[in-house]
């Protein structure tokens, strides 16, 4: 996956992840909040998985653009 699409998808993830939270705690339903924190955390490692793979993309220019 590019860094785009990771990122993408963190976001919504987390976008779900929060919803499910609030639905669970509006009806007590400690089971999808525990399933919302859960995709939430997913959404921020996917964000990080992005953010990394930019990270390491832009040195690797940096890299070429010196030899």
């Amino acid at each position: 996956m590019s860094s785009t699409t990771d990122k993408i998808k963190g976001l919504a993830n987390e976008a779900v992840g929060n919803v499910k939270q609030g639905i669970g705690s509006a009806t007590g339903n400690e089971k999808l909040q525990a399933e919302g924190k859960a995709q939430e955390l997913k959404g921020e490692a996917q964000k990080t998985t992005g953010d990394v793979k930019e990270g390491i993309k832009s040195a690797a220019d940096t890299v070429k653009s010196k030899l």
